[in-house]
C-alpha cells in the first residue's frame, strides 16, 4: 500500500544510558557523608543491578538515589523493576532489573486502547515485542501518539521508526 505512514511503539531501554546513572549513583553513594561508614554499594550483577547497605532505610536511599539519577540521564523508570529489601547476614540487598519489550498482553491492551478510542482507519499490528501502528494520515499516527501517551501504563512505552 503506497502512502501508508506507520511507527513502532516499544519499550526500550538505552543500556549505555543506565550504565551512566549507575556509575553517577555509585559516585554520589561514595561522596555522600550519609553514607559513610555503611559499606554502601550500587553495581552490576550480571544483567541486574545490586544494591547493598547495612540498614534498611540505607538501601531505600540507595535505589532511590538511582531512580533520581536515571530520570536526569531521561531513562522512564517504569522499565525499573526493584525488588524488596531483603536482609542476608549483616546486609541488606535490593535487586533491580530492567524490562524491556512490550508483553503481548499488554500490546493487546494498547491495540485495544487504539481501536475503540483512535481515529478510524488506524491499524496496529502486534510485532513480536513490539506494536506497529499504520494509518494513511500522519495526523492520525500524531493523535494515536497522543492518546497512548496519554494512556497511563504500568510500563514504558517509547514510539520509534515514524515513516
Amino acid at each position: 500500500m503506497a502512502g501508508e505512514s506507520s511507527f513502532d511503539i516499544v519499550n526500550k531501554v538505552d543500556r549505555q544510558e543506565v550504565d551512566n546513572a549507575l556509575n553517577m549513583a555509585a559516585k554520589e553513594v561514595r561522596n555522600r557523608f550519609d553514607f559513610k561508614g555503611t559499606d554502601a554499594s550500587i553495581k552490576w550483577s550480571g544483567e541486574a543491578i545490586a544494591m547493598e547497605a547495612n540498614g534498611e532505610e540505607r538501601v531505600k536511599a540507595i535505589l532511590d538515589v538511582f531512580k533520581t539519577m536515571l530520570v536526569r540521564r531521561k531513562v522512564d523508570i517504569k522499565s525499573l523493576n526493584a525488588s524488596d529489601p531483603k536482609l542476608s547476614g549483616k546486609t541488606w540487598h535490593i535487586v533491580a532489573s530492567l524490562d524491556s519489550g512490550i508483553s503481548a498482553d499488554n500490546a493487546r491492551k494498547i491495540a485495544k486502547l487504539i481501536r475503540d478510542e483512535g481515529p478510524k482507519g488506524v491499524r496496529a499490528q502486534i510485532q513480536g515485542d513490539e506494536l506497529r501502528v499504520f494509518s494513511k494520515k500522519r495526523d492520525d499516527l500524531q493523535a494515536v501518539q497522543k492518546l497512548v501517551r496519554e494512556a497511563e501504563y504500568e510500563f514504558a512505552v517509547q514510539f520509534a521508526n515514524y515513516r
